[in-house]
């Protein structure tokens, strides 16, 4: 096969509100807010581990997109490694209602077990740790 994708580089998130999209990924989720410019115009991202989010707030202009750049239109899934216990009490400490579980689920390497809520633009959130 002479085309293969190797992995996913950056996910863009379509927001209503940058500002708090930003610090609930930051509260919740320890992810890093970056800036970056692209073609003279800045642009903040969330970085974690070697990947990141782009979040770029509906409309904006400068930014090609999808034609449909509604909020609350992904279902994303992050790993952990802490357990779900950890994760559930971390959840509840940041005053995060969970919408379901903890459930066994599959996830591309296999038994997870998942916990979901919503973020800020009701976008679907899963967070897993595999058995």
């Amino acid at each position: 096969m002479p085309f293969a994708v190797d992995r996913i580089d950056h996910v863009v998130i379509n927001c209503r509100d940058l500002e708090t999209t930003v610090a609930w990924y930051q509260k919740v989720l320890g992810m890093r807010r970056e800036e970056f410019d692209y073609q003279g115009h800045t642009h903040t991202a969330l970085r974690f581990g070697d990947q990141k989010f782009n979040v770029r707030p509906t409309g904006t202009a400068h930014w090609w997109s999808v034609q449909n750049d509604a909020p609350g239109a992904l279902d994303l899934c992050f790993v952990t490694r802490s357990p779900v216990e950890e994760t559930m009490a971390h959840l509840a400490a940041c005053g995060v209602e969970i919408a379901n579980g903890p459930v066994a689920q599959t996830g591309a390497l296999g038994a997870m077990t998942s916990v979901y809520f919503y973020d800020p633009d009701r976008n679907l959130i899963e967070v897993a740790v595999y058995s």
